[in-house]
């Protein structure tokens, strides 16, 4: 198994440098379920974000992205299951996806509760605003 970071995901999908492309669609095709690759909720987190922020990529097509790296056999994701009940909040929310995953793992972890100032993520998620 090995680790990948978000630029090597952000490489694969969108594809806008033609050498790392090639190398991150060369390495992410290369892996197999006897080799998967391992990716982390800190690297979907940041995943999204870039692609949301620096791509201008909408919700749709980032919940996408996240369900194919959800279904594929060649993908070890940290927390899988925390990742798809955050993938299933997101798409009903306007929250961005790392709140859902901190939303999640929360939860998870016995939290009774989440604060934060995110209007957003207090309204959507259930969080408790900070005052």
């Amino acid at each position: 198994m090995i680790g990948v970071d978000t630029n090597v995901l952000v490489r694969y999908f969108i594809k806008d440098d033609p050498v790392q492309t090639h190398a991150a669609v060369k390495l992410v095709q290369g892996l197999s379920p006897d080799k998967p690759g391992w990716i982390g909720l800190l690297v979907l987190a940041e995943l999204a974000w870039t692609l949301r922020r620096l791509y201008k990529l909408d919700r749709v097509a980032i919940a996408g992205i996240i369900e194919k790296l959800l279904i594929s056999t060649d993908i070890v994701l940290e927390a899988r299951d925390a990742v798809r009940q955050a993938l299933l909040l997101y798409r009903k929310s306007n929250a961005d996806f790392a709140d859902c995953v901190i939303a999640v793992a929360a939860r998870v972890a016995g939290c009774s509760s989440i604060v934060t100032f995110d209007e957003i993520a207090a309204r959507d998620l259930g969080m408790e605003l900070v005052k």
